[in-house]
């Protein structure tokens, strides 16, 4: 059986002038950056902005588990399906980091016969947007740190600083760390760490950003420290605004590539959504709706995560109405969370299915609160059973969720058709009436409450001492209208990641408060979640490589 990276390998593609053209766009439209990739630029943002708006489908999945789901290969397949089927349809979806793709994970540009191409540029430099949100993101430590050396003008507290240097790897050795030590000459000594690139406020913004002129405006407003006097001291107060926008300048702009059958995709922005937001930029997926008569779209980890913060952060901030939702699922994973080990699960287990059923049912019931028709994909592999099958259908159906098997792994587009007719027919028939599940005039602390009742079903949120003090601040400093990003495990409806299925009767330990002003959001952090990740013991750059004759092996 071919790897990802084979089939990616053996595709021809085609010239990306070409895939363009699908969309209506001319050379002067893009920025080149080889035959495969371009930049489109912001001209052209503007120059269609007054486009009729293509219906908005976000693809999202249940907890992921080891046993795997494929909503990115889902969401691809399915686009392909729709252009098979003469539709004219276009993938918006975001940027791999280079910490999951030599962590866990491997590559990320979808699966078998549903992948984007260049599958290996995507997911290693690609065209260098992430590098250039890392050097942003440090230009501004190292001019924070620098206007302290030089004086220290805006009386900053070395002890409030929360702006942290960022690198795109999973280095858990960078979590907390000392600078400045060595004498006077090498700055001053304080504790200091990093993040993973991904979850830098400058990504968020990229991501939420309009413009050009929107960007600036949002880096300005960031908030890197705290003077002694307690006042915030942002982006603008340290004169860094200037150079963090210069630094972004290409960055903004997205990435045009393709699927392995030619369906044009843009690829571009790459926040994780259990430490960020989860969603690729607004204005790549604007671009899809203004140039596709479908735009299909994904948000990261199950719909707990990516489906509430593209529902509550950005449709809101971008004035986004999306029409239907793809809630993504394998037999094998809902096995999993019905509490079946990893090693039995190709065997026929119905008590176990229905059991974990309770895991896709919450997040039905979850989009069904905001208004929104879903399709559940059921993600096929060999060892599905048709009782299985029948009964997950059945409970889906009962629940108000129509279903269709996917086989875009296997099959590409023509694995999607089922979905796609599935898809089209809901379109048709039933209408959005999407709302945010909650209003920006609650608290801070009710706005959490609510997300953790309406979406996790959790019992109660309890806030540590630290996030209480942040809690007060805040809400003095006038943020408290600002919607709420929380940072929690992937793996469970809770902030516990051992915790499968749908608990119940679980509370939320809320640790601490972040105010990503720039972004427009706060981040409330959970249970044990970092902003930086860690390695697993073999982690998969250890199996990759490159030949003689560049090819590369083992990404994926």
């Amino acid at each position: 059986m071919l790897t990802d990276v084979e089939i990616a390998q053996q595709t021809k593609m085609e010239p990306i002038a070409e895939v363009a053209a699908k969309l209506g766009l001319s050379d002067d439209d893009l920025e080149l950056y080889g035959k495969y990739k371009a930049k489109v630029s912001l001209d052209t943002l503007k120059k269609v902005e007054n486009n009729e708006n293509g219906k908005l489908v976000l693809v999202t999945a249940i907890n992921p588990t080891p046993a795997g789901e494929g909503k990115t290969t889902t969401m691809i397949g399915l686009s392909q399906a729709l252009n098979l089927m003469g539709k004219k349809s276009v993938v918006a979806m975001r940027e791999p980091s280079l910490g999951p793709c030599f962590g866990i994970k491997g590559g990320a540009a979808g699966g078998g016969y549903a992948q984007v191409v260049p599958m290996e540029d995507i997911n290693l430099h690609f065209t260098g947007d992430i590098h250039a949100i890392t050097t942003a993101n440090n230009l501004i430590a190292a001019m924070l740190d620098n206007s302290i050396q030089q004086g220290n003008p805006l009386d900053i507290d070395v002890r409030r600083i929360v702006w942290k240097r960022c690198v795109d790897l999973n280095d858990r050795a960078l979590r907390k760390i000392v600078i400045g030590m060595g004498g006077k000459m090498n700055g001053v000594p304080r504790e200091d760490g990093f993040d993973i690139s991904v979850a830098s406020e400058v990504m968020a913004i990229l991501c939420l950003a309009t413009s050009l002129e929107d960007l600036k405006e949002r880096a300005g407003r960031m908030i890197v420290a705290y003077s002694r006097s307690g006042n915030p001291v942002t982006v603008n107060d340290i004169h860094a605004t200037g150079a963090v926008t210069l630094l972004l300048k290409d960055a903004i702009k997205p990435n045009l590539v393709q699927t392995l059958d030619h369906t044009p995709v843009f690829v571009h922005g790459g926040p994780f959504a259990n430490i960020a937001h989860g969603c690729n930029s607004v204005m790549a997926t604007r671009l899809a709706m203004k140039l596709g008569d479908y735009a299909i779209t994904e948000a990261g980890f199950g719909a707990d995560l990516g489906a509430e913060k593209f529902l509550d952060i950005k449709c809101r901030q971008a004035g986004l109405k999306p029409d239907a939702v793809v809630i993504v699922a394998t037999i094998r994973a809902l096995k999993m969370h019905g509490g079946v080990d990893k090693k039995d699960l190709s065997e026929e287990n119905l008590e176990a299915l229905k059991n974990g059923i309770e895991n896709l049912r919450k997040h039905i019931e979850n989009i069904n609160k905001y208004g929104l028709p879903s399709v559940v994909a059921i993600n096929a592999f060999p060892t599905d059973t048709q009782a299985e099958l029948e009964l997950l259908k059945e409970i889906c159906e009962k629940d108000g969720a129509k279903v269709a098997i996917s086989e875009v792994w296997a099959k590409g587009g023509e694995g999607g058709l089922e979905l796609a007719e599935t898809l089209l027919d809901v379109l048709e028939n039933e209408e959005s009436h999407y709302h945010p599940i909650y209003d920006l005039d609650l608290s801070i602390e009710e706005k959490i409450k609510t997300i953790a009742s309406e979406i996790y079903g959790a019992k109660d949120v309890a806030f540590t001492k630290k996030a209480k003090t942040a809690l007060r601040t805040l809400t003095k400093q006038g943020l408290d209208h600002l919607p709420i990003c929380v940072a929690k495990t992937q793996y469970s409806l809770s902030d516990d990641a051992s915790l499968l299925g749908r608990p119940e009767g679980f509370t939320v330990t809320i640790n601490d408060l972040i105010p990503n002003t720039g972004a427009g959001f706060i981040v409330a952090i959970s249970g044990s979640i970092m902003r930086m990740p860690g390695l697993p013991k073999d982690p998969a750059a250890n199996h990759m490589d490159i030949n003689e004759d560049g090819t590369i092996v083992g990404l994926f």
